[in-house]
């Protein structure tokens, strides 16, 4: 029996701690549906950029850096930072994964001008280590990534490029017009919060998603053939907490 090929367009910020969570659990669902459950699919994973933080709000330039917890409570409120906590707090103590709220609030454009580089440079196979290592981190670790010298680490320590040859790039505007193309789009296309999973360029599933909800995903694409036109879903996908 011939894998379908499953195209999953992942449009992400680095600042969303629910796109982190997103992330570890598609990846587990990958994983599960292809070294347990043997789903004859394989998979296809490009990344797409989007900003949440607006960058007159925050400059990746800015020598003054802004406490994260201090931008949230600001500019989401007290309560919906409460909610958001709570729920990050939770799934971080359920799967082990240390993601917390200290460190800085870091303008994302040039982590994702370093994971475009990253496709360019090998596809998928040179982009997720990299955006995995950005979003541990920013998320795990505190990391400022709008630091030069942050993300240039990443780049050597994932192997998609040299330090030195991540700096050059980093300091000039390669990508920048790009990604800030690829941001006015997707906002453009009515998309206001992210995680937004995009499925073979047809079906959208929204919010971060349990491992749960993809394998069953996946279920249904491998049960309906290769050559399947019809979608395999019925009704609209739930929204499982998005940032916006």
């Amino acid at each position: 029996m011939s894998n379908r090929l499953v195209r999953l367009t992942i449009i992400t910020d680095f600042a969303c701690a629910n796109c982190c969570i997103g992330q570890h659990e598609l990846l587990d669902a990958i994983a599960y549906s292809q070294d347990v459950l043997h789903l004859p699919l394989s998979f296809h994973l490009e990344h797409m950029p989007f900003r949440l933080i607006n960058p007159t709000l925050l400059n990746e330039n800015d020598p003054k850096k802004v406490d994260k917890c201090d931008f949230l409570l600001k500019h989401i409120g007290k309560e919906r930072f409460a909610k958001l906590q709570a729920a990050i707090s939770k799934w971080a103590d359920e799967k082990g994964v240390p993601i917390s709220f200290r460190g800085v609030m870091s303008q994302t454009t040039r982590a994702h001008r370093l994971c475009q580089k990253a496709y360019q440079i090998g596809g998928q196979n040179a982009q997720v280590p990299l955006l995995c290592a950005v979003f541990k981190a920013h998320m795990e670790e505190g990391k400022d990534i709008a630091d030069i010298n942050v993300l240039a680490d990443l780049a050597e320590s994932t192997r998609t490029m040299t330090r030195e040859q991540a700096i050059a790039f980093l300091e000039s505007d390669e990508l920048e017009k790009e990604v800030n193309a690829m941001c006015d789009e997707a906002k453009s296309k009515g998309i206001t919060g992210v995680p937004m999973t995009i499925i073979d360029g047809k079906w959208a599933v929204s919010g971060g998603q349990s491992k749960d909800v993809f394998v069953q995903i996946f279920k249904k694409l491998a049960a309906a053939g290769v050559h399947s036109a019809p979608s395999p879903f019925s009704g609209q996908s739930v929204d499982m907490g998005v940032c916006a």
